[in-house]
């Protein structure tokens, strides 16, 4: 009689068999093993994961870099630069920069100067059809915007992500008959940044026709 009391005791605390509710349980060594798989799948996928996103990353930054860098012409210096935009660059503009960017369709000339704030109102005042004034920047763009040529190749920021001094406009040369305007040979973004009290950078971007083509480095006007 004790022999099959203790055969039922055993066999209610076998591994394997629930103690309680009648449902029976896994083992503790294999609920153990089935953790560290587990763990090992989610340490796994994250580790994928990762790398996806490292590589997914490092792709865009090398197109951004490869988008940057492409496509312009070493001869594009500031005078050509403004001869092809119509735009007369004022004796006393300092820090002249131009660039010249290569494109499916068009192309694109960038220019950039320094004058001090009156002058460069009175300048753009000039250029601008009578009546009108450039406007403040009220939607800016991200600091990431990336337009088809941009004037980071010139070492500038981005003018439609700035705010502060800021203003903006558009022209045309069509009917512009003002001073300044009446050279205007394209259709320009015009930009005037105030960066510090009392200097104001200018800056220049004109859709060209893939028909120019600016002199060869080393015979730059």
């Amino acid at each position: 009689m004790s022999s099959r009391k203790d055969d039922r005791y055993a066999s209610m605390n076998s591994p394997g068999k629930a103690t309680t509710g009648g449902e029976p349980k896994p083992p503790l060594r294999l609920s153990v093993a089935l953790g560290i798989v587990a763990l090992v799948f989610l340490v796994g996928a994250a580790a994928v994961a990762g790398v996806l996103w490292w590589a997914t990353n490092r792709a865009e930054s090398e197109l951004m870099d490869q988008e940057m860098n492409c496509c312009w012409e070493d001869g594009a210096t500031p005078p050509w630069v403004s001869d092809q935009m119509g735009i007369r660059i004022p004796a006393a503009a300092s820090d002249r920069r131009a660039g010249y960017k290569v494109g499916q369709r068009f192309d694109t000339g960038l220019l950039s100067f320094v004058l001090p704030s009156t002058s460069a109102e009175t300048y753009t005042q000039q250029l601008l059809q009578e009546g009108t004034k450039l406007v403040p920047n009220l939607k800016p763009e991200r600091k990431d915007f990336r337009p088809a040529a941009r004037f980071a190749h010139l070492g500038l920021v981005e003018p439609e992500t700035l705010v502060q001094g800021l203003t903006r406009g558009g022209v045309c040369p069509d009917e512009l008959s003002t001073p300044e305007g009446k050279y205007l040979q394209r259709c320009i973004d015009l930009f005037a940044h105030e960066f510090k009290p009392g200097t104001t950078r200018i800056y220049v971007r004109s859709t060209i026709e893939p028909s120019v083509t600016p002199p060869p480095a080393g015979m730059e006007q």
